[in-house]
């Protein structure tokens, strides 16, 4: 009888990931060769298995993953590596095993949530770096894992340093940041299935609806916080929540067109850059976000 090891797979958000693979050194001499076995003998004392691993924990991949792995290395954060745990949580024991696509899913939707607790400013994050996660396998399901790891991995390269920076925010920061990642959630969480405002405009109706009562909860956070730039984002917020609201009720797709181009445009991330600024945040848009806006 063989005896199969489980293992948990590793994957991006919304598609399948294979994580960067640490080359071998080469040795032409001795020193080279012991500077090596103590290399190895280091990495070797670092292994811990993907069911351990716990939220702040820096790491590197063994190899190429392939969307699977037994065990990472796990390194100092200040070290350079190319991931970080950054959130967990456990899929409900009484399902039975959701499929690959279905633990997917729930990955997708829970993973950018527990991120946001431990590193909420995603514009501060270091270049390259995107959401993955490792879940639980058929196989390893069938042992009683039931466990996502989120993590923060470099797409190439590596980068230094702990993501934490939920503990080191000022109030009015976080309170900033909890509103505006709300805000942008809506947004994407709620994308109608169909491209067009005509062949879904139910869909349509009801993006709006969450995006502007997203808008209407982080306005009312900004109202605590002082600061010209911020009373200036506040307005635009608020001539925005009442567009998207707008849309929301729209009779046609005529109607909602002509609320939703002026209540897109207004959550421009690169109309948040002044007030990030004056609150002591990043201020540099993400690509992904800028591209969007830019189109």
């Amino acid at each position: 009888m063989a005896i199969r090891t489980p293992y948990r797979s590793l994957r991006g958000i919304s598609a399948v990931a294979a994580l960067l693979a640490i080359g071998a050194v080469g040795c032409s001499d001795v020193s080279d060769a012991v500077g090596s076995a103590k290399d190895s003998a280091k990495k070797v004392a670092r292994q811990r298995s993907v069911f351990s691993l716990d939220i702040g924990d820096c790491y590197n991949p063994n190899g190429k993953a392939e969307g699977a792995a037994y065990a990472v290395e796990i390194v100092p954060c200040d070290e350079a590596h190319e991931g970080q745990v950054v959130g967990e949580f456990a899929i409900d024991k009484g399902k039975e095993f959701p499929g690959d696509d279905g633990v997917s899913t729930i990955a997708d939707n829970r993973c950018p949530v527990e991120a946001q607790k431990y590193a909420p400013d995603t514009w501060a994050l270091p270049k390259g770096v995107a959401l993955f996660y490792y879940t639980p396998t058929k196989e390893s399901w069938a042992t009683g894992d039931r466990a996502v790891s989120c993590t923060y991995t470099a797409e190439k390269g590596t980068f230094s340093g702990s993501l934490d920076t939920a503990k080191s925010l000022k109030p009015e920061q976080t309170t900033y940041l909890k509103g505006s990642n709300a805000v942008y959630e809506a947004l994407w969480a709620n994308q109608p299935e169909k491209d067009t405002v005509e062949d879904d405009l139910a869909g349509y109706k009801a993006q709006a609806k969450a995006v502007a009562a997203a808008l209407d909860a982080h306005v009312k956070g900004l109202d605590g916080i002082e600061g010209t730039e911020v009373g200036k984002l506040r307005a635009t917020l608020t001539k925005a929540a009442r567009n998207w609201k707008k849309a929301a009720n729209a009779a046609d797709a005529d109607a909602f067109y002509i609320a939703y181009d002026p209540a897109f445009t207004d959550i421009d991330p690169n109309k948040s850059v002044a007030a990030r600024k004056e609150l002591g945040l990043a201020t540099t848009v993400p690509a992904d976000e800028a591209e969007v806006w830019a189109g």
